[in-house]
């Protein structure tokens, strides 16, 4: 019996300096997170109903594989939000302690 081989298949892809699900407008960023506080694949799966279980399993293997330098990019964009962050708490304060509020809130109602 011979098996056929089939051709690897790409989950992540490369654009505008981030990545991205193939196919797709759901950022590595998202599943990993996801990961990375313990949900279940499965449970990533339901979280973002556009995605199928074998590309949250593929943007898994995709991470695991190359975990230096995905974490390293994701220390990257905290760092940039981190930046903008404080750019708009020292130009809007008035705004930046709005939403401070409302976050809390909403993490209070939780």
């Amino acid at each position: 019996m011979t098996l056929a081989i089939t051709p690897t298949k790409q989950y992540i892809e490369q654009r505008n300096e981030g990545y991205w699900i193939e196919g797709t407008r759901i950022s590595l960023d998202s599943v990993v997170y996801c990961f990375l506080n313990g949900e279940a694949p499965e449970s990533i799966a339901q979280n973002f109903p556009l995605l199928s279980l074998e590309q949250v399993y593929g943007a898994i293997a995709f991470y695991l594989a190359n975990r230096e330098m995905v974490d390293a990019y994701l220390k990257e964009g905290e760092a940039e939000f981190n930046k903008l962050k404080q750019s708009l708490r020292e130009k809007s304060p008035l705004l930046y302690q709005q939403l401070i509020t409302a976050q809390t809130r909403k993490q209070g109602a939780v």
